[in-house]
């Protein structure tokens, strides 16, 4: 039989792992070997507790996990993920699915919900799929971060001013909205066009509303 082949995609930054939770040996190395032959990184454990123990919440990737483990089980690990990494694509593989659970995981924010047996093929390509969607996650993440370090450096009153730039207002609409003078407002738009290291209001208004925590 060939060796299953992957969609292409372009390589991130920070290439994602796939990580595989499940408490049956065998399960674990098969996955390990089908995922790591098409270029998957690839770590294992043997249940939830075991997972976010050895989890870096910094590494983009995806989780293939069990639905019935012992300690902590893939519906339990599935909650503590969407307060703490709602940005990690969770794949439920189970040999013991049901439509209640399907439903139970999908509204849980479930990436997908396999049943076993699967096809290889089919499980690399919606690997593939969650691989594509960590690392756009990934990459919004870290633009959003830089975006805010650069915004920490207004002052409160600069920040009161980009906020009415945003919304459209122009100096002397600032000036009455705060209570200070126009000229006072182009003094701030000064700072911030500095600071920010952005030339116009258009730029300053791109900067801001491409941040995805706005």
């Amino acid at each position: 039989m060939p060796t299953p082949t992957a969609k292409p995609a372009a390589k991130p930054a920070t290439t994602p792992t796939v990580f595989v939770v499940d408490d049956d040996d065998g399960v674990r190395e098969s996955l390990r070997w089908l995922l790591e032959s098409v270029g998957h990184p690839v770590r294992v454990f043997r249940n939830g507790r075991e997972f976010l123990d050895g989890y870096d919440a910094d590494q983009p990737g995806c989780l293939l996990l069990d639905v019935r483990m012992p300690l902590m089980g893939g519906f339990e690990l599935q909650e503590v993920l969407r307060t703490n990494n709602p940005a990690l694509p969770i794949l439920f593989l189970t040999g013991h699915g049901t439509i209640p659970m399907s439903v139970r995981a999908m509204r849980s924010g479930a990436f997908d919900f396999i049943e076993k047996p699967f096809s290889d093929q089919a499980l690399l390509d919606r690997v593939q799929d969650a691989v594509n969607r960590a690392a756009e996650l990934h990459r919004q993440q870290r633009h959003s971060h830089s975006i805010n370090q650069l915004l920490a450096l207004l002052s409160p009153r600069e920040r009161e001013v980009l906020d009415l730039l945003i919304d459209g207002l122009s100096s002397r609409e600032i000036g009455v909205e705060l209570g200070i003078s126009k000229k006072t407002v182009e003094v701030h738009r000064c700072h911030i066009r500095e600071k920010l290291g952005i030339g116009s209001v258009a730029e300053l208004v791109r900067l801001v509303l491409n941040n995805p925590e706005r």
